[in-house]
């Protein structure tokens, strides 16, 4: 072999190896841009989390930040919730609901109170991951896809407000549940009087938007299997014991993953564990803000001053999880507090991770269409967020007087 030979192999296994370089790097920048857009909130937490670890030095107190109930709860629902999934249980619950409606509006508005009631059973993100595909093959099955917009924000909007009712409706019920230590018939009473108003906007804004125009949905042989059925119903049930304080939560924590691990691996790596990180990541940044005085006493200063508005405000901005782990710290006027990380769900798409869901989902079935969404999407949860937040300030002022 002569030397020019063996440098053109060289040269040539050189750009082989710099090709394949230069491949693995796209692919793991395309990868982590991806796990980015999909984690986004998990990703800011972190970030939070990290800038304000400088600013206080990770430390013995860092323990007392977690508050392992809520997060074990948490896992326990999520994860029996997948387990349904994977059995398609909820879904052949909502198609035999929605085949006994026969025309449009109907059908928008069972997808609605299916999606309505869900969030107060699953959650409202999952209740969203689980009944949006249901709502998008209603209506491109039947060619009324355009109602999809609509029938996705009422859906968003069914879900972030439906789930206020129930301690494990939404993320931040949960915490705020277990923090405060909130009595259940007290929780109820509290987010009665919107969660009533919530349903009667949404109902108007179904009957209104969409017409009695016929349609059909087409049959689907789905059946469930009796045995793995009632075993996944009794740990959701007992998942809901232990937010209910009914079961330690430890017990939930053995019991559960040992049944799934044994039964249903799938559903133990569905769960979402970008949310599970994303309460770790903000209790520590939540802990650490409310250890620095001038901003402790900040925000004790504003939540003094309206506690309801600050928290709706707060949502706009940060979401509603991080919103109610931050704000509890500086205040302990839960009522206001709870009311106003449920009603500022509603508002900005960045109010609530489950408005995040609704968009992907979205813009995933109609990719040219973003900024039409954005638009009637803002006009819908605007005018929500107006009516509750005044509904709630008037309300407050009449008890307020009846007390004086």
């Amino acid at each position: 072999m002569s030397v020019q030979q063996a440098v053109g192999i060289v040269l040539k296994n050189r750009k082989a190896v710099l090709s394949r370089i230069t491949y693995a790097a796209q692919k793991l920048e395309s990868a982590a841009v991806s796990f980015v857009k999909t984690n986004a909130v998990m990703c800011i937490a972190f970030v939070a989390a990290l800038v304000t670890s400088i600013l206080i030095p990770i430390d013995a107190q860092y323990l007392g930040y977690f508050d392992f109930k809520t997060l074990t709860c948490l896992f326990c629902v999520l994860a029996v919730v997948c387990a349904l999934k994977n059995i398609n249980f909820f879904y052949m619950l909502a198609r035999k609901v929605v085949q006994v409606f026969k025309t449009a509006k109907a059908s928008v508005l069972a997808l609605v109170y299916i999606t309505f009631i869900g969030s107060m059973l699953i959650a409202n993100d999952m209740a969203l991951l689980t009944f949006l595909p249901l709502g998008y093959l209603v209506l491109s099955s039947t060619g009324k896809q355009k109602y999809m917009a609509f029938t996705f924000i009422m859906q968003n909007i069914a879900a972030n407000l439906g789930g206020m009712l129930t301690p494990f409706g939404n993320p931040q019920n949960l915490y705020l549940y277990t923090r405060f230590e909130i009595p259940n018939l007290e929780f109820m009473a509290i987010m009665a009087p919107p969660f009533i108003v919530a349903i009667a906007i949404i109902t108007v804004c179904c009957l209104i938007f969409v017409k009695s125009e016929p349609l059909s949905l087409s049959d689907e042989k789905i059946s469930l299997e009796p045995k793995r059925t009632a075993l996944y119903l009794v740990l959701f049930a007992l998942s809901i014991a232990i937010v209910f304080r009914g079961i330690p939560y430890w017990i939930g924590l053995i019991i559960i993953p040992a049944v799934l691990f044994a039964v249903d691996k799938k559903a133990l790596k569905s769960v979402d564990y970008g949310l599970l990180f994303t309460f770790v990541f903000f209790f520590i940044f939540a802990g650490n803000m409310a250890r620095i005085d001038a901003v402790r006493e900040l925000f004790s200063y504003l939540l003094n001053k309206n506690t309801l508005l600050v928290s709706i405000a707060s949502c706009q901005f940060i979401s509603n999880v991080p919103s109610a782990i931050l704000l509890s710290q500086f205040t302990e006027n839960y009522t206001d507090l709870l009311a106003g990380v449920n009603i500022g769900g509603v508002g900005t798409l960045i109010s609530s991770l489950a408005s995040l869901i609704t968009f992907r989902e979205y813009t995933k079935h109609n990719p040219g269409k973003t900024l039409y969404y954005v638009g009637i999407f803002s006009a819908f949860n605007f005018a929500f967020l107006a009516i509750l937040t005044g509904f709630m300030l008037v309300l407050k002022s009449e008890m307020l007087q009846s007390v004086l």
